[in-house]
């Protein structure tokens, strides 16, 4: 996977397998992680990150003391960021409705590094998770990439809206706010929700 969690994977191999990403090895067959629950994992490079272990990325300021956010070390738009959580998380498949008030804190931090960052036309903004096995990090991260609209190639494949591998923010808030369930209960749910795929809908 390009970004950040490639990268890391490849310093860490114990975050993915050869070839495509692969769940850890400690995690479980539902696509929960063990001890992802919260806490601190010395394997994991974004629990790393962010308690400043890794000198090599630099945290970027951020309002809330439970989340960090940085630069992703291969850029997939001129701005792409990684909102991360400081205690350790599962990947974005082990969310639970009572993981909304964070999922919103990490949109809301997103905007913010943007607005920081003077990039301010929020409608021209992708926020999602890669959907696993499709994340070698399995470590929650939000990915913010902006202008949504000057992705290239590549990224628009990688990054693409609401399909197998990636799901944007609406889908997420969707699913856990209004349908009340947890991730985990779906295989994906941009392909369960009632009428089909949403893989076209555009990301605020």
């Amino acid at each position: 996977m390009a970004g950040e969690e490639a990268a890391a994977a490849a310093a860490a191999p114990e975050a993915a397998g050869p070839g495509p990403a692969q769940p850890p090895a400690e995690a479980r067959p539902d696509g929960g992680e063990a001890g992802n629950g919260g806490g601190y994992d010395g394997k994991c490079v974004f629990c790393r990150i962010a308690r400043r272990e890794e000198p090599g990325t630099a945290l970027l300021p951020c309002e809330y003391e439970d989340l960090v956010c940085f630069r992703d070390i291969r850029p997939g738009a001129p701005h792409h960021y990684l909102v991360v959580p400081v205690e350790h998380m599962g990947n974005c498949k082990t969310l639970k409705k009572e993981h909304i008030p964070v999922v919103k804190k990490m949109v809301e931090v997103g905007k913010t590094v943007l607005q920081r960052n003077n990039f301010s036309d929020l409608n021209d903004v992708r926020m999602g998770f890669h959907w696993p096995p499709f994340c070698s990090i399995s470590h929650l991260h939000l990915h913010v990439l902006a202008p949504a609209s000057q992705l290239g190639f590549l990224s628009r494949l990688i990054y693409r809206i609401n399909s197998y591998w990636f799901i944007t923010m609406p889908i997420v808030e969707e699913w856990l706010s209004e349908k009340g369930h947890d991730l985990l209960e779906v295989s994906n749910p941009v392909f369960t929700m009632e009428g089909g795929s949403h893989g076209y809908v555009s990301c605020p």
